[in-house]
């Protein structure tokens, strides 16, 4: 199947590189060269220079493509408001949404397909760094804050740089089946899903903003040991630290509290485990830590408005797997 990939000057390189080594390594997987197809369709012809400063070369324009695109992805840019209230190209992007399969955007490329009217009534994700500006300058689109990749009917988009290359995999899932994404995933060093499940912002990553050698140590900790005690006066002694002086410098250094960032671990990987497995709530509750299902329930509706067993609805195994894991029509 062909996928297009919009690109145009300053593109950010990862946005397209990223997606087309995904579509690229599972055509590969497949023996079948033509099973994933990927066109570069550039706002001008020629060579772009991306916003890393290397060339790309360009396949046909938006203006000069003669369609059948399968799937079309909108790349991002530092400087996507270049592009993002062309007018043209917003005509196309319209034109193109009827005919694809599949339309959508990595990184602030969300903020041309708004443009041209197509996250209008949508969720959507982009940029942890762009979303509050993706949802003021376009208050009729949905976006969700804390989303490595939202799909809405036949609308995907991503949030920033390497998630694209998530949601590439996501759709490789969706095409072909779970062992192919997952042969995928590994040939390229990826998570078939990412520790801390859809969030931008998992404990994982707080883990790695810390400065002081003892707090990270003390995280590295919590993230390896869910299930047992990490009270403030465990981990104060675990960091060799008054717990009042503790407590301090850990909210100084990752911007929470010991308890919150205790929390936010537990309900990562109960989303890991949810998103990967049917593991009954009770055992899935002790498995991070919580003596009882009611304590998980509050402290996950807490942490994300919703309770656990809405939120393996949405995003549990069986509700991403498609019916069969066969060859797309």
């Amino acid at each position: 199947m062909r996928i297009g990939i919009l690109a145009f000057e300053r593109v950010q390189l990862l946005d397209v590189a990223g997606p087309a080594d995904v579509f690229a390594e599972a055509a590969r997987q497949l023996a079948d060269p033509q099973a994933y197809s990927v066109e570069v369709i550039g706002t001008q012809a020629g060579v772009l220079r991306s916003s890393c400063g290397l060339g790309l070369a360009v396949d046909a324009t938006f203006s000069t493509h003669p369609g059948g695109l399968d799937t079309l992805l909108v790349a991002g840019s530092p400087r996507i408001e270049a592009v993002e209230a062309d007018a043209q190209l917003h005509d196309w992007l319209r034109a193109q949404a009827g005919s694809v399969r599949r339309i959508g955007s990595v990184c602030n490329g969300a903020f041309v397909l708004a443009g041209a009217g197509l996250l209008d009534g949508r969720r959507a994700a982009t940029h942890w760094n762009a979303v509050a500006r993706l949802a003021a300058r376009h208050p009729r689109a949905n976006v969700e804050p804390d989303a490595i990749y939202v799909k809405d009917g036949n609308l995907y988009t991503s949030a920033g740089v390497s998630a694209g290359m998530d949601l590439a995999l996501a759709m490789v899932e969706e095409d072909h089946g779970r062992e192919l994404a997952l042969g995928v995933a590994r040939e390229l060093v990826m998570f078939l899903k990412r520790p801390g499940g859809q969030s931008q912002f998992s404990a994982y990553l707080a883990a790695q903003t810390a400065a002081r050698s003892n707090i990270r140590q003390v995280q590295d900790h919590v993230l390896a040991h869910l299930d047992a005690d990490l009270s403030v006066p465990r981990l104060a002694a675990h960091a060799g630290m008054s717990e009042r002086n503790f407590a301090r410098v850990f909210r100084a250094e990752t911007g929470m509290t010991p308890a919150e960032f205790v929390e936010q671990a537990r309900i990562d990987e109960a989303r890991r485990l949810m998103q990967g497995s049917a593991l009954p709530l009770k055992r899935l509750a002790a498995n991070i830590g919580y003596a009882n299902t009611d304590a998980f329930r509050r402290a996950f509706l807490r942490r994300l408005g919703v309770g656990p067993s809405e939120y393996r609805t949405q995003w549990g195994e069986a509700a991403r797997r498609p019916p069969a894991a066969s060859s797309p029509a």
